[in-house]
């Protein structure tokens, strides 16, 4: 080893050094997760190097020359919109998500939307090969002369091919299959997923080249490597589902040119991905009509309405200690909403196991939907069905009072457009808001005058 160079060991979940090996990293928890790997003391590698060149010093802001650029323009609306609007030249975006659960094929599928367009792509893969990648594009009809394939996980072959080739649009399947020659570690470790994403970044900062890295994911649900991965890249998306569902839902957590509260929903068919536009009509298609325990009400994704099913089931307990299962909504806000109900309405629910869903997998996580969760608990409870075409909105606090939420006007557009007559909002609500035609509003101060409104 050479002067410059000193083994340390590191930690391949979160990126935590050690002089020594360790058997439970100390900083994230896991066990058995080091490894040795190469520090370099004085200069880093040639590869490593993060200066962008033919920078100059720091020039006032207002000096800044700006490009009248638009946003490059997939031809898929849905991804479109978690971008904020289309691409942005020069950005670096991360996709990641549960193996299976097509990744691959969103960006094949993009790639092939930009190539109809006339913009030149390349498409790298380090997992499979050109012919895997054709066989693919020609079972989801994306074959076009303008979109370039390789299989390639060298770094250095990988920057020679971008700057031959010329492509407007770049992607990397997977970031943890790239490996630098000038690291002695695996690829996949640590070292090799930030250095390499470095490189990446600075390819795309100074050619102005959108680029997409594809990256997989931990059992626990986030990108595996280095958290500094995420900190690096402009965009951070996940795509989330359940392989038995055909819905799949590209979710922003991070995006420097755009909202992150918008989500694309797609359906997942035989031919490929295919946008949902109207996910409401899609999760409500199955509902059941008049059954006990099933509540519809909307929530807020960016500045999209989705209506949603929520069902709830009470059933007598035969254990000790009641059952709380809880899928699409956030438990400690159901257990505190039931402790409401106890304490308001007089309902004995200590004794009864409560299982409640959102129906089309989706996760619903903001307070609005506080009322629609009593509503379905309480229809369970009572065995009756809420009244066909009733809606209901609302946050709940521990006094039992009903708050104010917000948007309501786009919330009750969407709602009277998928044929409901009759929505319960908060009282504080229906006097700010103008009346709408086309269905009635009611008004609520507290869920006991709402539990009497519905049953």
């Amino acid at each position: 080893m050479k002067k410059r160079e000193k083994a340390v060991y590191a930690c391949q979940t979160c990126g935590f050094q050690s002089p020594k090996w360790l058997g439970k990293c100390p900083d994230c928890g896991n066990w058995d997760t080091f490894a040795e790997e190469v520090q370099y003391a004085a200069a880093p590698p040639r590869g490593a190097r993060t200066a962008f060149s033919g920078d100059t010093g720091p020039v006032p802001i207002d000096a800044v020359v700006m490009d009248d650029e638009c946003r490059i323009q997939t031809g898929i609306g849905e991804f479109d919109r978690v971008l904020g609007g289309g691409l942005v030249p020069g950005s670096l975006v991360l996709i990641g998500g549960d193996p299976g659960i097509g990744k691959s094929t969103l960006m094949l599928q993009t790639l092939y939307g930009l190539a109809r367009q006339g913009i030149r792509v390349l498409y790298v893969s380090g997992e499979e090969s050109v012919k895997q990648i054709r066989l693919r594009s020609k079972r989801l009809e994306t074959v076009s002369g303008g979109l370039l394939v390789a299989s390639e996980v060298d770094l250095d072959r990988i920057m020679q091919m971008v700057a031959s080739e010329k492509p407007d649009v770049l992607v990397i399947d997977s970031i943890q299959t790239m490996y630098n020659a000038d690291l002695a570690s695996a690829p996949g470790s640590v070292t090799q997923v930030r250095e390499s994403a470095m490189r990446l970044m600075i390819l795309a900062k100074k050619s102005e080249i959108p680029t997409f890295l594809v990256g997989h994911v931990t059992k626990e649900g986030a990108i595996a490597g280095p958290r500094l991965l995420e900190h690096m890249v402009d965009t951070v998306l996940y795509f989330e589902g359940d392989r038995s569902h055909v819905f799949r839902i590209l979710r922003a957590v991070k995006n420097r040119f755009g909202s992150t509260n918008e989500i694309g929903v797609f359906e997942m068919k035989e031919k490929g991905l295919e946008e949902v536009p109207n996910p409401s009509a899609v999760f409500l298609s199955e509902r059941p009509e008049s059954a006990a325990g099933s509540v519809v009400t909307a929530c807020m994704e960016g500045t999209r309405p989705i209506l949603v099913e929520l069902q709830a089931l009470a059933s007598s307990t035969s254990f000790g200690t009641p059952r709380r299962t809880i899928l699409g909504l956030d438990q400690n806000r159901v257990a505190l909403l039931v402790a409401v109900m106890e304490k308001k309405l007089g309902m004995h629910l200590m004794g009864h196991d409560i299982f409640m869903n959102v129906a089309g997998g989706i996760r619903v996580d903001e307070p609005a939907v506080d009322m629609g969760i009593i509503a379905a608990v309480a229809s369970s409870f009572l065995d009756r069905a809420v009244p066909e075409g009733h809606i209901v909105m609302g946050e709940v606090g521990l006094t039992g009072e009903v708050r104010a939420i917000g948007q309501v006007e786009a919330r009750v557009a969407e709602i009277r457009k998928m044929g409901f007559t009759r929505c319960l909002l908060p009282e504080s609500n229906v006097r700010r808001m103008t009346r709408m035609d086309g269905i009635e509003i009611i008004g609520i101060q507290t869920v006991a005058q709402a539990v009497e409104t519905l049953f």
